[in-house]
């Protein structure tokens, strides 16, 4: 019988209890501990899952194989340094850390430890958008649209941090370069960040992505287009849907080739369930994370990047 992973949980909001429900229900796991400020809240969550609860994450220290960290940003150095130097898998929900040095001292600590250590950018998990990676050998252009309603979390942040992160690292893993131009535009409109922004990054190698992210709009939209020398994807990231466009075979009597177009839908997966999944293959060793602390980084800096220059344009 394969030993189970024992797990914590810090942060038991309202994404940390899924967390803990997504680890209850694993063969694998064994979750042993919820961690939280507010010891009254969780304690019954804690006893739903027949697990312990404590106020002070570091009780857990001795009793993990594994933790995920489900607090605010500002918040993810502290909670995480003393895992990673305990060379305990962590899980980070995103973005990895607060600001660049911290995350650059995260990965260092990561690595020191021999500490396995994953980044949750959960797109990367959608069916749609593994295909299309494995499909996707040279894109040369990408546009995207990340639009939500607004809602009353996360105005602490802009909405590159809230959304348009994961769209970074999208483009970046698809890409693999460092963008030579970096341009944005953005507003203001309910919170005092800025609530709208469009980016436009250029590559070396000519590729050049669009990205729009808005958390004011009146309805939620996510799409994500690639065109490269293979054809075109469309992803519905929502309803995890693909249509792709391809050149079909050029007909003897010299013509252009028929367009083939393909539309697939996938068995409907919960991303987070995922990831989870797959952080747990990773704390025993069976695989290598698919967003690591580098990634993350890279994410990171790029998005502390487009905020610098939106800063120097709007003075915000």
């Amino acid at each position: 019988m394969t030993k189970k992973t024992r797990v914590g949980v810090v942060g038991v909001g309202y994404l940390g209890q899924i967390h803990a429900r997504i680890y209850d229900q694993m063969p694998n796991v064994d979750l042993v501990m919820l961690a939280d400020t507010r010891l009254d809240e969780i304690s019954a969550v804690a006893e739903k899952y027949g697990c312990k609860a404590t106020s002070n994450h570091l009780e857990m220290l001795d009793l993990v194989d594994a933790v995920s960290i489900v607090v605010p940003t500002s918040a993810h150095y502290d909670v995480a340094q003393p895992f990673l130097e305990a060379g305990i898998a962590t899980l980070i929900e995103k973005p990895i850390a607060a600001t660049v040095d911290e995350a650059r001292k995260l990965v260092d600590l990561a690595a020191q430890n021999e500490a396995p250590f994953l980044i949750g950018h959960l797109e990367r998990y959608n069916p749609a958008l593994r295909a299309v990676a494995a499909k996707v050998a040279e894109p040369k252009y990408i546009e995207v649209h990340r639009l939500g309603t607004f809602v009353e979390r996360a105005t602490d942040v802009d909405v590159i941090t809230d959304l348009m992160i994961h769209d970074l690292d999208l483009v970046l893993s698809l890409v693999d370069e460092e963008p030579v131009d970096v341009q944005a535009i953005g507003a203001s409109v309910i919170t005092d960040h800025v609530d709208l922004a469009n980016v436009r990054l250029a590559f070396p190698g000519g590729a050049v992505a669009n990205i729009t992210a808005s958390r004011v709009s009146n309805k939620r939209f996510r799409r994500f287009r690639i065109f490269g020398p293979e054809g075109y994807y469309g992803i519905n990231l929502m309803d995890q849907e693909l249509d792709i466009v391809t050149k079909g075979d050029t007909p003897e009597d010299g013509n252009f080739p028929s367009l083939e177009v393909e539309h697939v839908s996938f068995d409907a997966e919960q991303p987070l369930q995922v990831e989870l999944g797959h952080f747990i293959e990773v704390a025993q060793g069976q695989a290598m994370p698919m967003v690591t602390g580098l990634q993350g980084l890279r994410a990171l800096q790029l998005a502390d990047q487009i905020q610098s220059i939106l800063k120097d344009s709007l003075q915000v």
